[in-house]
Order: structure tokens, then sequence, then C-alpha cells
């Protein structure tokens, strides 16, 4: 729990457990007030439990709970007593949205100067001017103790709203506040924890610990933008507002989607029911990375197959990755004649972009990998290790084929999450319709896209994501200010194909597939295999990202000039 310090006597947090009463207790908190009705999701603690405890460590408890953006003039008259008292008040909700709002409406009825409520607002990356003035009409309009109207919530409108907290919501909220503080950003995700995916390929491999690529999404908020850690479940572009799973909405001047993608691990039948036993695993999940390792270590001899649905996916690589390190393991370890190692691609190619595939292709012959192209996997019998390919002949024509296997990393297919793809904002195929230089959508001028969830024909990586925040940051703010977008995204994606331990091919390609190296070919030459571009990734790239990325600092990756992208 992370607590939110307003004022000396008052602070606020998202929902607080029992076990989080002995750190308020320390704190001098001596009042704890809770805004949150009961029963609003499966995993909240009863108020009734929460009061006992707190009252058996000498606090105060009181219930004032009200629906997100109803707050009413009657639950201000209940807590004005408690903060005229000048006690410490410690108050808390599902985000502790409600929360701020009620000290603010109270704090603004009892005579605190309007500025001062604005400048406490504003540190904490709230918005309350709508309050305050709702506030204001309703003592000219009617007699307090008969209003019924709602003041709608100090979160209701942002300057801008970020959907997903991902690689890309997480450093575009910290590069737009680097570039103005004043902007109120919203950025909406219901994770509480953050993930460095591309970390989960070395946890498959052996190299990384899974806890490494795994941070709480609290400390992560840049500081003065508002967490609402909700769902989205939809969008109303004419009033310019993001409806959440609460039915509340959140309106905004400017939005961006960046959601992510969904990983469908149901397309495939019986797959979920045999996901991380039987043999078969994934580095697509953080839980099931570590599975991958205990495989590929426990696995003497047999049939190991690596599977790839069809594009789109996130890091098309990633596949072949895993299959390279397993195989690098099982020769260092003298079985890997004992293996039969099969990559089944729905695609008909080892790799999009040419100018790689002939050192992957020498690795497929050094590891006497089988390659199956047009195959996809349609269902799985983990206990009898039976896996099901679909494969396409031409003409529309396929066949059904049954193959046995004693491992199985499944790589499953991917979309846009239902949200996007059944909006308005999607394009034919559900992903979010975007201009691909500009990567402002192509019908509603006031919002952007970000990351997998656009149409966008690059490559789905977070290397991906580096390059395209700037663009978007630099654009968004042009507009906001009456220009037009300036900076284009060349499509610049990177893929570090992990060959064996020890060595990668470093692809980074843009549009078109053409090549764009970051560094010199004396340095790192991307079409051939190099120790410095395992160093980069195992040693460099987590640091630029949790330190750097995330917080704003666009190193080797400032926007380029639209005309030059286009040209």
């Amino acid at each position: 729990m992370k607590i939110h310090q307003v004022s000396d006597q008052f602070s606020y947090s998202s929902q607080v457990s029992e076990a989080d009463l002995a750190q308020l207790k320390e704190a001098g908190v001596e009042i704890l007030v809770c805004n949150r009705p009961d029963a609003e999701a499966a995993d909240q603690p009863e108020y009734t439990s929460l009061a006992r405890a707190a009252e058996a460590l000498g606090m105060e408890a009181h219930l004032i709970a009200f629906k997100s953006g109803h707050l009413e003039p009657g639950h201000r008259d209940q807590f004005k007593p408690l903060l005229a008292g000048g006690k410490r008040i410690h108050a808390f909700c599902r985000t502790g949205n409600r929360s701020f709002n009620l000290y603010a409406a109270a704090a603004a009825d009892l005579g605190v100067d309007h500025d001062t409520l604005r400048a406490q607002a504003r540190e904490a990356g709230f918005d309350i001017g709508p309050l305050l003035d709702g506030a204001q009409q309703q003592a000219a309009q009617a007699p307090r103790e008969t209003a019924t109207t709602g003041v709608e919530g100090a979160k209701s409108s942002f300057d801008v709203v970020i959907v997903g907290a991902g690689s890309g919501g997480v450093a575009l909220a910290s590069s737009l506040k680097r570039r103005n503080s004043r902007l109120r950003i919203n950025l909406i995700d219901p994770a509480s924890d953050h993930y460095y995916q591309p970390g989960w390929t070395m946890v498959g491999g052996g190299v990384f610990d899974a806890s490494s690529t795994r941070r709480r999404m609290a400390d992560l908020i840049p500081k003065g933008v508002v967490w609402t850690q909700q769902a989205v479940t939809g969008f109303n572009t004419a009033a310019n507002e993001v409806v959440l799973n609460d039915d509340s909405v959140v309106h905004y001047k400017q939005l961006v989607v960046a959601p992510g993608l969904v990983l469908n691990w149901s397309a495939i039948e019986g797959l979920t029911e045999t996901l991380g036993s039987n043999g078969v695993t994934s580095n697509y999940r953080y839980d099931l990375a570590p599975y991958t390792w205990e495989l590929v270590q426990n696995l003497k001899s047999g049939k190991a197959f690596f599977t790839q649905p069809a594009m789109p996916i996130k890091c098309a690589g990633a596949p072949q990755k895993a299959m390279y390190l397993s195989c690098h393991h099982w020769r260092k370890s003298g079985v890997l004649d004992s293996v039969d190692v099969h990559f089944l691609n729905a695609g008909g190619v080892l790799f999009g972009v040419k100018d790689y595939v002939p050192a992957l292709q020498s690795y497929i012959e050094r590891y006497g990998i089988s390659t199956h192209y047009s195959h996809t996997l349609k269902s799985v019998d983990g206990a009898a290790k039976v896996a099901r390919f679909e494969k396409a002949s031409g003409d529309d024509a396929s066949e059904t084929l049954e193959m046995e296997f004693d491992m199985m990393h499944v790589c499953p297919p991917q979309c846009a999450p239902d949200f996007v793809a059944r909006s308005e904002l999607a394009d034919a195929a559900g992903w979010l319709d975007v201009d691909q230089f500009t990567l402002r959508h192509k019908q509603v001028a006031n919002i952007w896209g970000l990351g997998d969830v656009m149409s966008a024909p690059n490559a789905k990586t977070m290397a991906a994501v580096r390059k395209q925040v700037p663009v978007v940051a630099e654009n968004l703010l042009a507009v906001m200010e009456g220009r037009e977008p300036a900076f284009g995204y060349d499509g610049y994606g990177s893929c570090p194909l992990t060959v064996e331990r020890g060595k990668i091919v470093l692809a980074e390609f843009g549009y078109g597939g053409k090549l764009l190296p970051t560094f010199p070919t004396w340095l790192i030459n991307g079409t051939q295999p190099s120790r410095a571009a395992w160093t980069l990734k195992k040693d460099i790239l987590p640091g630029v990202y949790w330190n750097m990325m995330l917080k704003g600092r666009e190193w080797m990756a400032g926007a380029q000039p639209l005309e030059k992208v286009k040209s």
C-alpha cells in the first residue's frame, strides 16, 4: 500500500488491508475512513473486519461509502466534523480517487482556500476544478440538506488519458510529464504488477530469474500522474469519455490507446487445461517461463516441438529464441543427438526480413532442427502428449496431422483486446486504426495509438514501443497547441534472436523490411551472431528499460521529422 500524504492531517490510498493497518498506525493515523461500499469486488475486505482491527490498534474507524462519481453533500457533511477535529485522518477506496474527492469537497466547505486545494490536487495529479465549481453552484442554487445531485469526481477530466500501463503507457506518461509537468494525466490499468516481458526468453533459457522481470505497478507510476486501477470496457468518442468496468467514465482531451494485445490461449483446443504440465509450456507467460527451463534441463531424449501461429504476434522471433537456447543447452549437455527438434510455423518463412535468414538457417542446420511451414497448432491432448496441426497445402486445401511430443513450447494466437476490437476505433481486423507514421487515429483526431494494439505494419516489440513513445508525445502536444503532427515513426522494431547462450543475431528493421541498425557494423553486425549483442540484451537493456525508458529518458530514441520518415 502506498500512502499519499496530502497535508499534515490528511492522507489517502487505494484499498487498505488488515496487514496495512500497522503501517498506518506507525505513520500516526488516528482516524481510518472507508469510502468504498462493501462487495464492490470479490477480493475486497469487509469494512467491519477492518474497523475491528483498526480499533484494536487504537484508531477510530468510520464508513462514509459512495459509488465512484456519486459524492453528495451528505457525504461531505459526515466527513467535515472529522476533518474539523484536527486528528490525523487516512481515507481509502478502490483507487484513492473518491477519498481525495471527499477531502477536497469537505475542506472547501470548511473554508480552506481553493488555491491551496488546487495546489494539493496538482501535486497528486488531480483536477478538482469541476468539483469546486460544482460545489459552488449547488450552494448558490439549493439548500445543502436537500441537494441530491452528485458532484463529479476530481479525476473526471484530464488533459491526457492513457489506456494501458504497459511499456508504452508508463513510458509515455513519463515522457509527457518531462515535456510539460502541468499536464493532467490519467493512466488506466487494472494490473498490480508490471513485467519486463523481453526477459522471459532469458528466464526460459536459464539466464534470468523470473522475479527480476517483475515490479509493483505502484512503484512505476510517474509522480503527478493519476493511476486508475480499473479495466476499460469501452469508449464514447462523441463525449470524449472512456468507460470503466464499474460503469463510471473518465473524460479526456487527448486519448492514447495502449492496452497491448491478448494472448488467445483458448483458440487452441485443450491448451489451457495442460499449460504448465504434461511437458507443455510457453515463455509468453511469466509463471510458465521457469517451467520451460525445467523441461529443457530434464529432457534427455524424445521429441521437442516449438510452435508459431499466424502473424501478427508480439516478438515474432520469440518462438525461435526459445528453441535455439534449448538446443544450445542440449548440445552442451551432450544429448542433442537424442532430441528430435521440430519448428512448426503457421507462416511460410523462417523470418520475415530476408537479410537475417542465412544466419538463422545456419543454426537450424547446426542443431539439426526439422522445419515445418504452413503448420498451425489446432489442439493439444496433454495427457496423451499428442498435438494436432492443420497443414495448409494451397488452393484453400488443408489436412490434419497428429504428432506425438515429449516437450512442446507454444506461442498462442494473438488479437486486440475485445473493448478495442468491437469499438468504432478498430479496423476490419480489430486493431486500432492509426496512421502508421504519425500514430494518430485515422478518423478521430484526438486519439492516438501506441504499442501492440495498433494496426501499423511494424514488428510488435518493446523496442518498437521505445521509438513510438517520443513520436506520440511530440505529436500529441503539438495538436494540443493547435499545430499539426510534425514527427513520424519509421516502423522500427528490434528482435534480438538468441541463437545460442552468449550470441545473438540482432535484427533491427523498419517498414518494408528496411534495415535500421542502431550501431556501426564494427561493433554489432546485426546479420551475424554477436557476443556484443548478447551483452546488450543480457546486461544493458534491462537497466535501460527500468531506469530510462519507463522514466521518460529517451536515450537513442528521439523522434524524427515526419518528412524524413516518409521520404
